[in-house]
C-alpha cells in the first residue's frame, strides 16, 4: 500500500508513518514543516516539504508513487489561537482540506482517513460522547473540524471518496523513537514533564472553577502509538470496501489536570511546579469519549490503556530527548 501522508512531520503523523513502515507499506510525507519537524520522520518514509495551498507541488507530490489511500493529519489546532484568528482556520482547515480532495480526485484516489477531534461535540452533552452525540463545537477550531467533516460527508455521497474521520480525544505519550515537541508548546503532559524536568517553568492550571470534582478541566488521554494503529485499521478497513463514517477514539476514563500533575510527579519522582490561572477562552469542563464503535468495527484496542504507562513513555523520550528534534 503506497499513503501519502499529510502533516507526517507532526506528533501524531510521525507515529502514523512509522507504523505505517513497520507493516512494510509505502509512506509518502507530505508536510510544510511549520510545526512538524524533518528529523521526526521515518528514514524510510519520502519526505516532500510543501503546503496545501501550493498545488503544483501537491499535485507532484500524488505522482511519485501510485498513490492507494491518503490520511490527513494537517491542520491548525490551538483553541485558543483560534479564538483569535478563526478566518486562519478556516483557511487552513477547511479551504486548504478541500483542495487536497480536488487533488485525490484528479489522481484516482478514493479512501481517505482523517484526523479530526472531540471538539466537534457540544460539551455540554451528556458524557461519554458517542458518534451520536450532539455536534455543537465550543470554539473556532472545532468548527472547522467539523466542517471539513461535513464536505469529506458531501463528496462521498457524490462518490467521489470513501472515508473515516477519527474523533480523537487527547492524545499522550510516544514511541521508542517518536515524541511531542511542539515549537509553542500548549498540551498539558509535555509541558508538565518538561517543568518537572526544568526545561520549562511552572505550568499553568488554566481554571480552578470548573464543575468537576476538583474543580479543574477533565479530559481522556490516548496513546500516540494507539491512535497511529487506529489509522492503520482504518486504512484497511476501507480497503476492503468499508462505508464512510466518523469514529471516535479515547480511552474512556477522565483524568482532571490536578490528577494529571499527581500522576506526572509519580512517575518523575520529583515535584512538578504548578501556577493558577483563568480559564482559557473554549476550553470545555469535561471531555471523555466512548470508543466502542471503533473497537466494533476497526477492531481496536488500545494497547496503553494504564495512564501511568503512557506517561511513562512520554517522560522516557523526553529524558532521551531534552532538546526535542533538534534540527
Amino acid at each position: 500500500m503506497n499513503a501519502l501522508v499529510v502533516g507526517g512531520a507532526g506528533y501524531v503523523g510521525s507515529v502514523v508513518v512509522e507504523e505505517l513502515v513497520r507493516a512494510r507499506h509505502s509512506a509518502i510525507v507530505y508536510d510544510d514543516l511549520s510545526t512538524g519537524h524533518r528529523d521526526a520522520v521515518h528514514p524510510l518514509a519520502l519526505l516532500i516539504e510543501g503546503a496545501l495551498s501550493d498545488t503544483e507541488k501537491l499535485h507532484r507530490a500524488f505522482q511519485t508513487k501510485e498513490i492507494d489511500c491518503v490520511v490527513h493529519l494537517a491542520a491548525k489546532s490551538l483553541v485558543a489561537e483560534s479564538v483569535e484568528k478563526p478566518d486562519l482556520y478556516e483557511r487552513v482547515n477547511v479551504k486548504e482540506g478541500a483542495l487536497l480532495l480536488d487533488a485525490m480526485r484528479e489522481h484516482g484516489v478514493r479512501d481517505l482517513v482523517y484526523s479530526s477531534s472531540a471538539a466537534v461535540y457540544d460539551p455540554g452533552a451528556p458524557m461519554p460522547l458517542t458518534e451520536s452525540s450532539p455536534l455543537r463545537p465550543a470554539n473556532p477550531y472545532g468548527e472547522t473540524k467539523l466542517r471539513f467533516e461535513r464536505t469529506l460527508a458531501e463528496r462521498a455521497e457524490e462518490g467521489r471518496l470513501r472515508f473515516v474521520a477519527l474523533r480523537y480525544f487527547n492524545v499522550a505519550g510516544a514511541s521508542i523513537d517518536r515524541g511531542e515537541d511542539h515549537r509553542s508548546e500548549t498540551h498539558l503532559i509535555p509541558l508538565l514533564v518538561d517543568a518537572a524536568l526544568g526545561i520549562r517553568g511552572p505550568v499553568s492550571i488554566f481554571g480552578g472553577d470548573y464543575p468537576t470534582p476538583d474543580g479543574t478541566a477533565i479530559r481522556d488521554y490516548i496513546h500516540v502509538v494507539d491512535i497511529a494503529d487506529a489509522h492503520l485499521r482504518a486504512l484497511r478497513y476501507l480497503g476492503e470496501g468499508g462505508e464512510s463514517r466518523a469514529l471516535n477514539l479515547g480511552a474512556g476514563r477522565g483524568v482532571s489536570v490536578r490528577e494529571a500533575v499527581v500522576a506526572v510527579t509519580s512517575v518523575a519522582g520529583r515535584p512538578v511546579p504548578t501556577l493558577e490561572a483563568p480559564r482559557r477562552a473554549g476550553d470545555p469542563s469535561v471531555l471523555i469519549a466512548s470508543s466502542e464503535a471503533a473497537r466494533r468495527v476497526l477492531g481496536w484496542t488500545p494497547q496503553f490503556e494504564d495512564l501511568r504507562v503512557i506517561l511513562e513513555t512520554a517522560w522516557d523520550w523526553r529524558v532521551r530527548h531534552p532538546e526535542g528534534y533538534k534540527e
